[in-house]
């Protein structure tokens, strides 16, 4: 199951995000989502295990699984890639080539990726690319925290009224976040979704990435165990009820498992 994003490219609306996964575990994580069905592995430069990332996916296009062209791999750039002249081509990542939005545009042309977008952008912020004088291409994803304690209907709409793809990252609430404090609310343990996960004889975290699939977004749980990597794929054997789908919604209290309060002073602090 796709979404066509407006690069006219298939992005898969599920896949293997890699956030926290660790050295020496993340490259065997990436092999067994290959092996289960995964096409769209979500990474970033600042997270550190690129290396590893790629090493997983070179060794199952050796072993014939898959082609490097039936993959859908996402890297991202932040303050540490870019350059200070806004025209000079960054470091490369293990997969692919980011600079600035002009830059990206360029490789767009290039043929050197196939679509750019962002990450953590409010309306605002994504206003500031659309409006940009000579827009080239507009970002055709927009990867954000999502899940039912976080909602962000208004900023989704948004994005889908502008041709903007949404892929959720943290869907399961982020529940082995370092910063996590004791009163914290656990997504998966909710009374609520339990039920409705027992009704379809399912997990919490299966009903958490079929919510996201059923409003029309991307989802990329982390995992790098292999029965929950397993698992998480298995989404689309269910479909949840409109009253179930309505309860989830309910829980929206507009909190972030992933607040980056590191950058809160930072002048383009997208969460304010």
């Amino acid at each position: 199951m796709s979404l066509r994003l407006n690069s006219e490219v298939c992005i898969p609306m599920i896949g293997l995000g890699t956030w926290q996964s660790p050295k020496g575990q993340v490259a065997e994580a990436v092999k067994e989502a290959i092996s289960t069905g995964y096409r769209h592995i979500d990474g970033a430069y600042i997270y550190q295990n690129e290396k590893e990332v790629g090493e997983g996916i070179h060794q199952k296009i050796k072993e014939g699984v898959v082609k490097r062209e039936d993959l859908f791999i996402v890297s991202k750039a932040g303050d540490e890639n870019l350059p200070m002249d806004e025209n000079e081509l960054v470091i490369p990542s293990d997969t692919d080539f980011l600079d600035t939005w002009e830059a990206m545009e360029n490789l767009v042309d290039e043929k050197l990726v196939k679509a750019i977008g962002v990450s953590n952008f409010n309306e605002d912020q994504i206003n500031r690319i659309l409006k940009k004088p000579c827009l080239k291409y507009k970002p055709a994803v927009n990867q954000i925290e999502c899940h039912p304690y976080l909602t962000q209907e208004d900023l989704i709409s948004y994005c889908h009224s502008n041709g903007i793809v949404v892929t959720a990252y943290s869907p399961l609430g982020s529940p082995a976040r370092p910063w996590a404090k004791k009163d914290d609310p656990v997504l998966l343990q909710d009374p609520k979704l339990k039920r409705i996960a027992c009704h379809h004889g399912k997990s919490t975290a299966q009903v958490l990435i079929r919510f996201q699939i059923q409003r029309g977004l991307v989802a990329i749980p982390k995992s790098v165990t292999k029965e929950r990597i397993r698992e998480n794929f298995k989404v689309l054997d269910f479909k949840l009820s409109d009253e179930e789908m309505k309860t989830i919604f309910s829980f929206n209290r507009n909190w972030r498992c992933c607040p980056m309060e590191w950058s809160i002073k930072h002048k383009d602090y997208p969460f304010k």
